[in-house]
């Protein structure tokens, strides 16, 4: 085990007045305990560590250099920087994850402004940053670039408030800089090169660079300079407004790449066709010359015609990402038939059951897919159905994780793949739609999603949908004792649903429910764990005003937070609440409320 590999989580930020034992009163054995923990590797092993006394508290702090935060509320920045003085790495998550599904107002908060404040003071020496759904501003990233000398990584995953000003900021003033992720980000366009703001020197480093969310072309010369001078980069990803000629281009000065974004993965306008039938060979040959290639993904704005170029890195590929690309099954089958590595497969449900019988037929070390919808509007019957999804748990046995949007699904087709792919460990079946039944049966999922938590011993992640009674709520409680994310949508039949859940999955740290009819009495059974929980998230369900005070009441360390509806004019007041967000927090209440947010 490597020095100083762990990470850390709020769990381990307790007051330390652990009983067990009296602490050590030898210096010496305690320079010895801190030789130890350094090799620590969980986070759950460091907080447990945490807790046995104040001697042993003190010694993980003293060894901790990576620190996760779950809950950007649950803590406040000085309390860390206090409590921890060696840290390297932070890794930090704000809104709530349906966040991505426009739930939450854009202004909701999670500033990462407090935080990158409080460690420009404490963490002179910090090296890395990974955001998710965070607000960062331009003035973040410049006080990352000044404050921190041997900064290296920074990953921002789903944020916003930033915009290329500020990433021209990070390039030209962190030296050291060897990894630049911005992924599904917001990103505004401030009509700056930040490409050309790379150093002429000191780049050689360089080692991930992604911007494929970027909504603004960029200075392609400068990109392919940078490139050039760039070694020992392994990981590209381009934007929509890199065509293929100028992908070609990039695959000749990286030959080394291991991961690779495509852009559009089209032809521009101003190139045309002017490279007549020696195009696609040319191409081709590019590909070929990506010996290392794993992982393929982007294809933006894709030309299909152009899918063949790949062929030369199929055999080599385990991770293949076609999210973007609107292809039919035609159009898969000769890609997919060469990619018997595959691990990871991302796609739109354009490719159709027949698409994913080719998957199935052909990746058999498979571990994780994830089917997108290409029109979730789609009242029609859809693309994908529990054919594919059959035919997928027959000819994968080694699956791990899936994500499958689809209109339609039977208990059959989710009964085998609990059978066929006992090793699952994530399974998020969306059935777009509310309350849809068995497509054949017509009869609710129950014995689908109940076969899932029965038969997939590891599951630890759960989503569910379409119709569903009590009793598979009842399942998940009797059986799902690892589950820690339980994502609900438009299901269920009563409180005792979710009295299930929260009776019986005792490891569950994050639930989210949407459009249930769940109430007071329902949410009310879970004041014994909500204490353990990372958050409870509830929208469009039955809880009142007064149930919510209720819970702030008894769980004081618990903020409990009401989304108010806004109420029309000579309205009746509504004890109704429109949205409920609660999490634990060692500081209390945060400061940054916005108006549409009561803290109870």
């Amino acid at each position: 085990m490597s020095k100083n590999s762990t990470s850390g989580g709020v769990s381990g930020l307790g007051s330390g007045n652990g009983d067990y034992f009296t602490p050590y009163p030898d210096e010496v054995l305690e320079n010895v305990l801190e030789n130890v923990l350094v090799f620590l590797k969980t986070r759950r092993d460091r907080n447990a560590v945490s807790s046995v006394c104040k001697s042993w508290y003190r010694a993980e702090a003293y060894t901790r250099s990576d620190l996760f935060i779950g809950n950007c509320y649950a803590i406040s920045p000085q309390r860390v920087v206090d409590r921890f003085k060696r840290i390297r790495s932070v890794s930090l998550k704000g809104k709530p994850r349906f966040a991505d599904f426009s739930l939450v107002p854009a202004d909701w908060g999670a500033h990462f402004t407090p935080w990158v404040s409080a460690m420009a003071t404490g963490y002179r020496a910090l090296e890395k940053i990974y955001l998710k759904r965070m607000s960062i501003t331009d003035d973040d990233l410049a006080t990352i670039a000044h404050s921190f000398a041997k900064f290296k990584e920074i990953v921002l995953v789903c944020c916003d408030g930033f915009g290329t000003a500020g990433l021209s900021i990070i390039v030209s003033q962190c030296r050291n800089l060897r990894v630049l992720e911005l992924i599904e980000d917001e990103v505004s366009d401030d009509e700056i090169d930040w490409i050309s703001c790379f150093p002429l020197e000191g780049t050689s480093n360089l080692e991930s660079l992604c911007f494929d969310c970027v909504e603004s072309a960029i200075n392609f010369d400068a990109l392919e300079r940078l490139v050039a001078r760039s070694p020992f980069l392994k990981k590209l990803r381009l934007n929509r407004f890199v065509s293929i000629g100028q992908l070609y281009r990039l695959t000749l000065r990286a030959p080394q790449l291991t991961h690779l974004g495509t852009g559009s993965f089209s032809q521009s306008e101003n190139i045309g066709q002017q490279q007549g039938d020696n195009q696609e060979l040319e191409y081709r040959a590019g590909f070929a010359a990506c010996k290392s290639l794993v992982c393929l993904s982007g294809f933006r704005e894709i030309a299909p015609e152009y899918l063949p170029t790949i062929y030369p890195v199929c055999a080599n590929l385990t991770s293949l990402n076609l999210s973007y690309a609107n292809v039919d099954a035609e159009q898969l089958k000769p890609v997919i038939r060469q990619c018997h590595k595959l691990q990871v497969f991302w796609a739109l449900d354009s490719i159709c059951d027949e698409g994913l019988e080719a998957v199935a037929n052909t990746c058999k070390d498979l571990r994780e897919l994830r089917i997108f919808p290409l029109d979730p509007f789609e009242n029609a019957e859809g693309p994908v159905s529990e054919v594919g999804l059959l035919a997928i748990s027959l000819g994968c046995r080694k699956l791990e994780s899936i994500l499958y949007f689809c209109q339609q699904m039977t208990n059959a087709a989710v009964v085998a793949m609990s059978k066929n792919c006992p090793d699952l460990v994530v399974f998020r079946l969306c059935i777009i739609g509310r309350y849809r039944p068995d497509r054949i049966t017509n009869e609710p999922m129950d014995e689908g999603f109940g076969a899932i938590v029965k038969n997939c011993k590891k599951l630890t992640r759960l989503a569910i949908s379409g119709l569903l009674t009590d009793q598979a709520f009842s399942y998940i409680g009797q059986y799902g004792k690892l589950v820690r994310t339980l994502s609900v949508a438009f299901n269920g039949d009563s409180d005792m649903g979710l009295k299930y859940v929260l009776e019986g999955c005792t490891s569950l740290q994050k639930l989210e429910i949407r459009d249930s009819p769940f109430g007071d009495i329902g949410l009310q059974s879970g004041l014994h764990h909500f204490y353990n929980m990372r958050f409870v998230w509830l929208s469009s369900c039955r809880v009142t005003r007064q149930g919510c005070l209720d819970i702030a009441t008894r769980l004081p360390k618990l903020v409990v937070e009401v989304f108010r509806r806004d109420e029309e004019e000579g309205g009746e007041k509504d004890d109704s609440v429109e949205t409920l967000y609660m999490y634990r927090s060692l500081d209390g209440p945060r400061a940054d409320v916005p108006k549409f947010v009561k803290i109870l």
